[in-house]
């Protein structure tokens, strides 16, 4: 009995020596869940359609001034430009051009607009449509007279083309878009106009009111101009798309994100770096896509329609409308005049 008794005890501890405790299993989950989830997105953000241009201060127009005074307010600013390319390899003017404004200290996103027909300097090339930057020099050409006509700070940008714009409501499943009835006719008339160009049966709004618009739909009620207000409510519209846009993927299941990612990202050409996007997209979750306010500038009192050699120019007050800017986006205070 002496001798069996030290061998149970030491065969015993041997078996304790290997025993797992479920911590351990939790770990190793937890490592595996992170390590599929850095790959997931690594993967998506590989299709990113990455452009690289300067992020230097002068060449992108920033004034060292404007610089220092808005560089603790907390507000992350990108361009998004639509581009008006009636076939996908035509030159293309930034047809729409807003700011998306992420202020981190009052958990707000803003998206503002520029008007396109407004009468700004292009470097280099002389007084002219703030549209044709784009056109001249691509995004660091519109990106740099943007700052230096409404001194701001912004090196990055996103740009879709109007065919692109197509694909991305298409892939959240079309967009919410109260049509008014004055709005039904120009709407069908821009859309057998794109239905012309890409060969295919313009799908006709058949009434107003509330209804799901597809991409081919979005698309003709974003580009509608000549109706209400002109270039006006076209800006309006352009930001209703978007803000649709936003509405919806708020509302679908997390688990289709990765599928619409993937098939959205290489439709949007950025300079936003995947460490930049994944550290928007977080913050953005943050602040919450319902605090998502709207705004267009110059505003109605700050500008009136001139022609100038036979075309139309949108003359706007420039002190003002700097001011107005200022303080809508980073002072979050409204314009008092109407737009």
């Amino acid at each position: 009995m002496s001798r069996t008794e030290p061998v149970s005890r030491k065969r015993s501890k041997k078996k304790k020596k290997y025993k797992v405790k479920p911590r351990f299993f939790v770990i190793c989950l937890l490592l595996m869940v992170g390590l599929l989830s850095y790959f997931l997105i690594n993967n998506l953000l590989a299709k990113v359609n990455y452009k690289n241009i300067t992020q230097d201060d002068k060449q992108l127009g920033i004034d060292p001034e404007v610089a220092n005074k808005l560089a603790d307010k907390g507000v992350i600013n990108i361009l998004l430009f639509g581009l008006d390319q009636r076939t996908p390899d035509e030159p293309g003017r930034s047809d729409a051009m807003m700011i998306l404004s992420l202020d981190t200290k009052k958990d707000k996103i803003k998206l503002t607009s520029i008007m396109r027909d407004s009468y700004v300097d292009i470097d280099k090339h002389g007084k002219d449509k703030l549209n044709h930057a784009y056109a001249y020099g691509g995004p660091e050409l519109a990106i740099k007279t943007i700052n230096q006509n409404f001194n701001l700070n912004i090196k990055k940008y996103a740009t879709v083309n109007f065919y692109s714009m197509q694909e991305i409501i298409d892939s959240v499943g079309g967009v919410e878009i109260d049509i008014k009835q004055k709005e039904v006719k120009p709407v069908n008339d821009m859309m057998n106009e794109l239905a012309y160009l890409g060969k295919y049966t313009p799908p006709h709004l058949k009434n107003a009111g509330v209804q799901t618009l597809n991409g081919r739909q979005a698309l003709a009620y974003a580009r509608t101009r000549y109706v209400g207000n002109d270039d006006f409510e076209r800006t309006e519209r352009q930001r209703t798309v978007l803000m649709a846009i936003f509405s919806k993927v708020k509302t679908m299941n997390v688990t289709s994100y990765p599928a619409m990612i993937s098939k959205l990202l290489p439709l949007v050409e950025t300079n936003l770096t995947k460490t930049e996007i994944l550290s928007l997209a977080s913050k953005a979750a943050a602040t919450g896509f319902s605090k998502l306010e709207q705004e267009r500038f110059p505003v109605d009192s700050a500008l009136e329609a001139k022609t100038i050699k036979g075309t139309s120019y949108l003359i706007w007050q420039k002190d003002t409308t700097i001011k107005q800017l200022y303080n809508y986006i980073f002072e979050d205070i409204k314009p008092t005049t109407g737009n």
